[in-house]
């Protein structure tokens, strides 16, 4: 029993160590850089656009939402007002901080939005990208 394990574990080395020797000469072998983007993309992310859209508007309506929604900006607000009534003002730094970006996010999401209906109507007067590439 104890020849057949062993055996059986020195073949599993030598096909590991052929894979290993296989890998690394082709990775060393093709060192072209892939090609870069040849156009600007604007055909997928027209597609895209609807699908974009429903991520932010969820994204927001969470954020927006009361204390009783988890990832709410309300809900955390209450977090660090609890933190700083209880003492704990380690905690309160460091769920003020995530406040703060939270905070930020729903500005970012509401330009991503903006910028999203810019892009809705740059799709609907070009074709939806077709011509662009």
């Amino acid at each position: 029993m104890n020849a057949r394990r062993g055996t059986r574990t020195l073949l599993a080395g030598f096909a590991a160590a052929a894979v290993l020797a296989g890998t690394t000469g082709a990775a060393a072998a093709d060192t072209t850089p892939a090609p870069g983007p040849t156009g600007d993309g604007a055909r997928a992310l027209c597609k895209r656009v609807p699908k974009i859209d429903r991520r932010i508007e969820r994204a927001l309506k969470r954020l927006d939402a009361g204390a009783g929604r988890r990832g709410s900006v309300a809900r955390l607000q209450r977090r660090v007002d609890n933190a700083k009534q209880a003492g704990h003002t380690e905690i309160a730094t460091f769920l003020q901080d995530r406040l703060d970006f939270r905070k930020s996010l729903v500005t970012n999401l509401k330009q991503r939005q903006k910028d999203l209906n810019d892009v809705r109507t740059w799709c609907r007067d070009n074709g939806a990208g077709k011509a662009a590439g």
